[in-house]
């Protein structure tokens, strides 16, 4: 017996050690596997009906956390935010400057530290009717609905508002290939061959979106916990202010 069959079935061992290394360590399929088996089919869709299924599975979810960041012309925000059918809770960090949001129902508290309410006051340390910022440090303060602010930051709770907006892909679409968000293997979908943002559609469970990076460089975002319990529970009461109206421009 020659030794060539010998080398060719080192070689074969070799490359199919390389190959169970490879899924082991990534997850990821390849060296000839099937990159479906084992998930939920959504790969093996046309790209529009992989997006169909991932917004429909988003449109049915009962909540979501979210986070990332979103460019504008006017610089980026940064969101960090749990969200539900009856409200939302987080931060979001816009100028260098970070506050919290609570809405419960209809009810909406702002909360933030004593530079976000100086600097909403003009930078001269006073508030609502002579408040110092500093008073207001940490408090739950509400907002009037019929307050500017109310509709701005409100928006940032509104689950069906936001994921409107951040899920929002138009243009050609294709797949870009089998890979990983976390710990979540995902299908991703191009716009415009990627100018257009990009989708990562979870292959495992439910095809929610997991990942989203917006057109134009227009920030990154990950949607994980889909329909899991939020309990948005009144902040303590000695935490709370109320100043009916006269809530300072912010």
């Amino acid at each position: 017996m020659t030794p060539i069959p010998q080398r060719r079935t080192r070689m074969a061992a070799r490359v199919a050690a390389v190959c169970a290394l490879a899924l082991a360590t990534t997850g990821l399929a390849g060296c000839g596997s099937d990159p479906d088996e084992g998930t939920n089919g959504v790969g093996k869709l046309e790209p529009a009906q992989i997006r169909a299924r991932a917004m429909k599975a988003a449109g049915s979810a009962g909540s979501v956390h979210l986070a990332g960041t979103v460019i504008t012309k006017d610089g980026g925000v940064e969101l960090d935010m749990e969200l539900s059918e009856g409200g939302g809770r987080g931060e979001v960090t816009s100028g260098g400057t970070t506050f919290g949001l609570l809405r419960i129902g209809e009810t909406l508290y702002l909360q933030a530290g004593a530079d976000f309410w100086n600097q909403a006051a003009g930078g001269d340390g006073e508030g609502v009717e002579g408040t110092t910022a500093e008073k207001l440090d940490g408090k739950y303060v509400k907002v009037p609905e019929k307050d500017p602010a109310y509709k701005r930051f409100s928006g940032f709770t509104d689950m069906d508002t936001l994921l409107d907006g951040l899920l929002a892909l138009d243009g050609k679409l294709a797949k870009d290939d089998y890979h990983e968000v976390g710990e979540v293997r995902t299908i991703r979908l191009k716009v415009d061959d990627g100018a257009g943002g990009r989708m990562d559609v979870s292959l495992q469970g439910t095809a929610y979106p997991v990942r989203v990076e917006r057109p134009g460089g227009g920030g990154t975002l990950r949607f994980t916990d889909w329909d899991k319990r939020i309990d948005l529970g009144e902040p303590p009461k000695d935490k709370q202010v109320d100043y009916g109206q006269d809530l300072p421009e912010t």
